[in-house]
């Protein structure tokens, strides 16, 4: 039975979950890949902080839609980007930003597994291949935060979701199901 996580979250709730649990996500998080991530680390921005306190970043360059009639946004695919590319910045966002969550596919390295142990949050794998589905777990759009400067995929969006399902792949105990085994496989017979 998955775990029903709420955001925003406490480090608590975080330091609970272990590699190999299934979440079902609820509440307020932010997307951002490596333009963002950029920016987030060069300049403070105090918008965004008041979104991901205690929240998620989810990795993912969304396909936003407008609607003509009311002009409000809404997420057409929500698919995850390949978090390895952000592992330059993410332990500095984690930090800055008071993220509990990092979503995306592929895993991050060993500095953001240090941020996760040091700052009581984990990194949540989102299955790959299902971009339009996985937008249907996005309830509203709260807000976007560069949308001018970085363009539509790379700007932050805020947005709600409702049971969006991952799998915890890095802990905030330092264990990784994308770590290397600790001792060499046995040769086959």
């Amino acid at each position: 039975m998955p775990t029903r996580l709420e955001l925003p979250t406490t480090a608590g709730a975080i330091r609970a979950l272990r590699v190999g649990d299934e979440v079902r996500l609820r509440g307020g998080l932010v997307t951002a890949r490596e333009a963002a991530h950029r920016r987030l680390v060069r300049r403070d921005e105090p918008v965004v902080r008041a979104w991901t306190e205690g929240g998620a970043v989810y990795h993912c360059g969304p396909v936003v839609a407008r609607d003509p009639a009311s002009g409000a946004w809404r997420f057409v695919a929500a698919g995850p980007s390949a978090s390895p590319r952000l592992e330059p910045w993410e332990a500095e966002v984690i930090a800055r930003y008071g993220l509990r969550a990092v979503l995306g596919k592929g895993g991050m390295g060993p500095r953001t597994q240090e941020a996760l142990r040091v700052h009581g949050a984990v990194y949540l794998h989102v299955a790959g291949g299902l971009a339009v589905t996985l937008a249907r777990y996005v309830r509203r759009v709260l807000g976007v935060h560069l949308l001018d400067e970085l363009g539509i995929a790379e700007a932050v969006w805020h947005v709600e979701v409702e049971d969006l399902p991952a799998v915890v792949t890095m802990d905030a105990h330092g264990d990784s199901l994308h770590a290397p085994p600790s001792a060499p496989l046995p040769e086959p017979a």
